[in-house]
């Protein structure tokens, strides 16, 4: 095969891989330059994406088809980030930073070159690209603030990627909390990455999220899931609010289910879709009578009964249609978040003895992340449980008589 017909091949195969994770933007060939084209801002400003060319200035051989296509990311990130400017890219094969100094391939900081490699790598995984959209938002959530962080860390201090700086970045998140333990795993799949040694003790730094701790809360009893229904005026948004207190979807989930067997006579037991933040998986209803209460079963003919939220990945991203589930929340004043729910969901299969590993699985998440957020309630439960099967092995006194 000549140089040229695999310089073509290895073209089309990445462009395969950025459609496959998600992507629209794709590199193309232009003579002895590679172009990248896609949807982008308008050039005289305004938020609406039109297809157009963004000249890279690489050259079209292998050495510019790897510079090319770690830019691809650089523009694909800042669109979702929402901080794309033509400014920054005129006529370079970089963008600009602030000061007007060229970031290329060559200017770059080794921390820069790493993260965009890391960033690559985690989208080449062929585990995500059978989910692109939920690897997006995986990216985007738990992966990206982290990661910006080290990199402001690192400018200000002028070091280098290391255990010493990790370690500084994950000790900067507040004890037990939420961030701290998501800041854990994204610094050591980065760690991983780049064949950096954590401390030994890395897991424990990080540990001690629980909901308990973390986000510790009275969280609304059923009665009071019950009665909130009725601050929600719009219908359609009244079944998701009973839609996520039932099933204990997570925000997006509400959007991304089979609930055909919501119809009279079916099951009652929903799909999360493949396309959500943690695949397939099957839920059953927490409290039963609520299908009925809440009339679930308007929603089993499909997705007319539905606010109308964008749920096409091409041009939105799971987060996006979370995003519009929590500001609904606060518009109609509820005195609880989308989360709440999912928490009371969770913590009601607990009282009833539900198996930890069967509600984790409802969920979509792991038993250990489960055990973890909600140890107050479990530990709880298991104390009780062990407290009554100790009294019921007493043997009762014989009464005496007087």
């Amino acid at each position: 095969m000549s140089a040229e017909a695999r310089l073509a091949l290895t073209l089309q195969q990445q462009n395969q891989l950025a459609a496959a994770a998600g992507i629209r933007l794709r590199l193309e060939r232009r003579g002895d330059r590679l172009n990248l084209r896609g949807p982008l801002p308008c050039r005289k400003g305004g938020a609406q994406l039109r297809i157009q060319r963004l000249s890279l200035g690489c050259a079209a051989d292998p050495a510019g088809l790897q510079q090319a296509q770690q830019l691809l990311l650089q523009v694909h990130q800042q669109l979702e980030q929402g901080r794309f400017d033509w400014q920054h890219w005129r006529g370079t094969a970089a963008p600009r930073d602030g000061a007007g100094q060229q970031c290329g391939q060559q200017s770059c900081s080794p921390l820069r070159t790493e993260l965009e490699r890391f960033e690559q790598s985690f989208f080449n995984d062929p585990r995500r690209r059978r989910n692109p959209a939920g690897s997006r938002t995986t990216w985007t959530s738990a992966y990206l603030p982290y990661l910006r962080r080290l990199g402001r860390l690192a400018e200000s201090q002028g070091a280098e990627l290391s255990p010493q700086l990790l370690v500084q970045v994950l000790e900067s998140y507040e004890l037990a909390s939420r961030s701290r333990q998501q800041c854990t795993t994204a610094l050591a799949a980065l760690a991983a990455h780049c064949g950096l040694e954590l401390p030994s003790d890395w897991s424990e730094r990080g540990a001690g999220y629980g909901l308990h701790r973390a986000q510790y809360r009275q969280l609304p009893s059923d009665q009071q899931i019950l009665k909130l229904q009725g601050l929600i005026p719009n219908p359609r948004w009244r079944l998701i609010y009973g839609l996520m207190a039932t099933y204990g979807l997570r925000n997006h989930e509400a959007f991304f289910c089979d609930l055909s067997a919501l119809a009279p006579g079916g099951d009652r037991v929903i799909r999360v879709l493949p396309t959500s933040k943690t695949g397939e998986h099957q839920v059953w209803p927490f409290q039963p009578a609520w299908v009925d209460h809440f009339d679930l079963q308007a929603l089993a003919a499909g997705g007319d009964a539905l606010p109308q939220v964008s749920t096409d990945l091409r041009r939105t991203t799971l987060q996006q249609v979370g995003r519009r589930v929590a500001e609904q929340f606060r518009r109609y004043n509820l005195p609880i978040t989308p989360y709440d729910l999912r928490h009371a969901w969770a913590v009601r299969t607990i009282h009833i003895g539900l198996p930890d590993t069967v509600a984790a699985r409802m969920m979509g998440h792991s038993v250990a992340i489960h055990t973890r957020t909600y140890h107050h309630w479990i530990t709880r439960r298991d104390q009780q449980q062990a407290v009554d099967a100790a009294l019921a092995r007493l043997e009762p006194r014989p009464v005496l008589a007087s």
